[in-house]
């Protein structure tokens, strides 16, 4: 499986244009889906330059190395000012609809096949905020 997986926010806390702290387990999480799944992993960032090769120097330094970086594999040359797209499989990124869970949780999806659900089954007025009735409006 090809995995697309964004740095700031995600493998470490968001303070860009600085490398933030890192998010528990994330490199090793990475690592794993890595060596052991054999996944392929791409670090899809804004970053640029300099400030990306400080991304790639962190992760190297702790053991990580993807397998492309902004791009589909290591040898593609993106045109001057075309925007990236990737084809991956999956996005790990920290702004996924719901946030980013936790990385025994992304492990744990990834490993068994079943993704996250996040819209629960049946009828969608479940889903619908409940009017509160005055009393309960009144001590909120």
């Amino acid at each position: 499986m090809i995995i697309a997986c964004d740095f700031d926010g995600t493998i470490v806390t968001h303070e860009y244009p600085k490398i933030g702290k890192p998010i528990p387990f994330a490199i090793q999480t990475l690592k794993k889906l890595q060596d052991e799944d054999h996944h392929q992993i791409i670090l899809w960032t804004v970053r640029e330059g300099a400030l990306l090769q400080e991304a790639l120097d962190y992760c190297k330094e702790r053991g990580l190395e993807f397998y492309a970086v902004n791009s589909n594999y290591p040898e593609e040359e993106p045109e001057h000012g075309t925007p990236r797209k990737l084809v991956a499989d999956l996005w790990i990124d920290d702004r996924n609809l719901g946030g980013l869970p936790d990385w025994g949780v992304i492990y744990n999806m990834i490993h068994s096949g079943h993704p996250f659900d996040p819209v629960p089954q049946g009828n969608m007025e479940d889903l619908r905020p409940k009017k509160k009735g005055f009393f309960e409006r009144l001590f909120d």
